[in-house]
């Protein structure tokens, strides 16, 4: 082994004083990001090779930042300040009581006003705003979250769903946190089934009032930031009930608590007490009793009630209008994915950075223990995680555009709502997802010291543990995606006659008679002949990769359609059954979806790369991202042909040799983060243990100069 402990491109050498070397054809203003297939046959190149390439570390960082890099750069400094940040082992009322101080700060300051009107005096940015407020993670998830609620959900609603009025009437003092409000959507009984509430709101003609009332305990409201104790005012979303029409699912803006803190009349709820994490959040519950509010309370954007009763859209389609307001507060989930990534990215930094100081086992070393991080097992625990956080990372950030764009009103119609709705069902899972593995995984990377609560680790996981459930909980949320295709699939069908139904059948039975020889639909013009080097280099080209899996995502999507295709036809309950009996592959597919739109925009970012250094290293990255889901998923490959048995074969083998070559440039690509101490806050990422272990090097080169080390069992019987 190699010991790279003292790298190029460390804290103490910035890599951008390192001169890159010339980058090979393949990588050089082209437009493809294929390896040279010389690579795959040449030596492993280590951290002082002259010939190894460099990572410009502060244009990397810069790229991570994105889009908004002024904003996030604004929002570390926040996350940085001791003030701002989380203290292990606050008892529950403490954390809470520092959170919502930590709020007032962030209001007073207008950390979290981007997104409102300036004549309010916001900024109408909106995608400048969630990437704020995602940076927020860094100091406590709870602020993150608690900010979240009052200002991406509760002020939300009021400026999507309300109108001028409302706006004027509410949004000052709710800006300002004179306001605390919680954002009462879900409800015991039905979860992420917000269309089956059963809260209503009923219109009453005589009073001008609209009655909010919980008419049995599934109803109650749950889970509610805000609620427990400092919310005086909530959005409450109830079925319209107005002469005597159920007219779906409504915002009200209600009032819950005087100026004491009491609940009103007719309001009642609980605190939900200790929670696995986020305990600076006072979650709980609410419910009303026949609760009178103005008939102006109701978020009208959508849909109005006159004086008289009647109801009136501008949505006619029920359904539609219910998605479409839905739809208007979608910044959560987009919040969300940020907030995961930018997790994973502090869980990698810390157990990488103490991966790369860590000494255990002597190895290749009579004497000197082995650096942990040049272990296999370890470099494939860590980096093919840092690989998928670097995918997500950019992916998230078209993300982001493509949020500002639709709320900035830059590309605004339905489809492009749709488009921004199904991005963030299938991309909120993924790295919310991911973010639980690789906190775990680094928990266990860095041992016992993981385990402690100084270095971050375990609290980051607990906090993060509701992410896949709130905002949607991720199976559902995927189901939604899968849907999405699959209705883009039955359009492609929608008209057509039987013939071009025969041909669709037809070409399928022909891509399975191709498929069956392994890569051949896939430009493939070699055998394999035994030969590994042709396996791979066909493998790592940047269009097999995306065949392999766009491929992967259609055919799914047409499996599941056939099965699927005999549903119009059945009653109800067997059309139910046979949609059920096929979720699982539904949200597989789904899935499939959201790691491939990933993959896409980790190899835009490669493109759009000019340093030759850092697009090489970014180029093996994306690499080991695109081809650990293909090896994830080899079984698939396999069963559907279209992956040889060698070819499968090579895949891990090749993935190992791309993992060996990432390793030297761990650091630097966990340091273009641009997370500092102040930041990470975890001891064993301060030096300490470079220290721990050089002073412990430097006992025993001391005693072997001297000769005072004793001499082992072994040697003294040879004597």
């Amino acid at each position: 082994m190699v010991d790279t402990a003292q790298r190029s491109g460390s804290k103490k050498t910035p890599a951008s004083k390192t001169p890159a070397t010339t980058p090979s054809p393949s990588t050089a203003g082209g437009s493809s990001t294929s390896l040279d297939p010389s690579v795959d046959t040449g030596p492993i190149k280590i951290a002082g090779d002259p010939t190894a390439p460099r990572v410009d570390l502060p244009s990397l960082g810069r790229q991570l930042l994105g889009t908004w890099a002024d904003i996030r750069i604004a929002a570390r400094e926040v996350s940085a300040r001791p003030d701002m940040q989380r203290i292990d082992g606050l008892s529950m009322e403490d954390h809470r009581a520092r959170v919502f101080t930590q709020l007032q700060t962030l209001a007073d300051n207008g950390h979290v006003h981007r997104a409102f009107p300036k004549e309010l005096g916001g900024a109408d940015d909106h995608g400048g705003n969630i990437a704020g407020f995602e940076e927020l993670v860094i100091a406590d998830p709870s602020l993150q979250i608690k900010g979240g609620v009052q200002w991406g959900l509760f002020g939300a609603a009021v400026l999507h769903l309300g109108t001028e009025n409302h706006h004027k009437a509410w949004l000052p003092d709710i800006m300002s946190l004179k306001t605390p409000g919680a954002f009462a959507m879900t409800e015991i009984g039905h979860g992420s089934d917000v269309a089956s509430i059963g809260t209503t709101a009923t219109y009453d003609t005589e009073t001008e009032e609209f009655v909010i009332h919980t008419p049995f305990t599934a109803a109650w409201k749950e889970f509610l930031g805000n609620a427990a104790n400092d919310g005086i005012a909530a959005v409450v979303f109830a079925q319209l009930v107005t002469r005597g029409v159920n007219h779906g699912v409504h915002a009200f803006y209600v009032p819950i608590r005087d100026a004491a803190g009491e609940f009103l009349p007719g309001i009642g709820g609980e605190d939900d007490g200790l929670k696995g994490g986020l305990n600076g959040i006072d979650n709980g519950r609410l419910h009303f009793t026949n609760v009178r509010i103005p008939r102006e309370n109701l978020l009208n954007r959508y849909g109005d009630v006159a004086v008289d009763g009647t109801y009136s859209s501008q949505i006619e389609s029920p359904g539609r209008r219910f998605f479409t307001m839905l739809g208007t507060l979608v910044q959560g989930r987009v919040s969300l994915d940020g907030a995961a990534t930018a997790a994973s990215a502090l869980g990698l930094t810390i157990a990488i950075t103490y991966g790369g100081q860590r000494r255990q086992f002597t190895a290749g070393s009579d004497t000197d223990e082995e650096v942990i991080l040049d272990y296999q097992r370890h470099q494939r625990r860590l980096l093919p995680r840092l690989a998928t956080t670097y995918a997500q990372t950019f992916a998230h950030d078209e993300f982001l555009v493509k949020f500002d764009e639709v709320f900035s009103g830059k590309a605004d119609t339905d489809d492009d709502r749709q488009d921004l709705e199904t991005l963030a069902a299938a991309l909120k899972p993924l790295s919310t997802w991911h973010a639980l593995d690789t906190l775990q995984e680094a928990r266990e990377a860095c041992g016992g010291a993981g385990f402690m609560a100084a270095n971050r680790l375990v609290g980051l996981r607990s906090d993060l543990d509701v992410y896949v459930t709130f905002e949607g909980d991720n199976n559902v949320l995927l189901q939604l995606v899968a849907k999405r295709l699959l209705t883009d699939y039955s359009k492609q069908f929608a008209k057509a006659d039987a013939g071009a139904l025969a041909r669709y059948v037809v070409k399928q039975a022909a891509d399975r008679a191709y498929h069956g020889t392994g890569l051949r639909r896939l430009t493939q013009t070699v055998a394999d002949f035994g030969s590994t080097a042709r396996s791979v280099e066909a493998l790592r080209e940047t269009n097999v990769q995306r065949e392999l899996l766009t491929d992967r995502v259609e055919t799914m999507i047409a499996e599941v359609a056939g099965e699927l295709r005999a549903a119009s036809k059945l009653p109800k309950h067997e059309a139910a059954d046979l949609f059920n009996s096929h979720q699982n592959e539904l949200i597989e597919a789904a899935r499939a979806h959201g790691e491939l739109l990933q993959w896409e925009s980790f190899t835009r970012a490669v493109e759009s790369t000019d340093h030759a250094g850092t697009k090489q290293v970014l180029t093996w990255l994306r690499d080991l991202f695109g081809l650990g889901l293909v090896e994830k998923h080899l079984a698939w490959y396999l069963i559907h042909g279209r992956l040889s048995a060698q070819r499968a074969q090579a895949i891990t083998a090749y993935i190992d040799r791309l993992i060996a070559r990432i390793r030297p440039h761990a650091q630097d690509l966990v340091d273009a983060f641009g997370y500092t101490q102040e930041h990470l806050r975890a001891p064993i990422t301060s030096g300490i243990e470079r220290e721990r272990q050089e002073e412990a090097r430097e006992y025993y080169r001391a005693q072997r100069a001297s000769g005072t080390a004793p001499v082992a069992e072994k040697s003294a019987r040879k004597k």
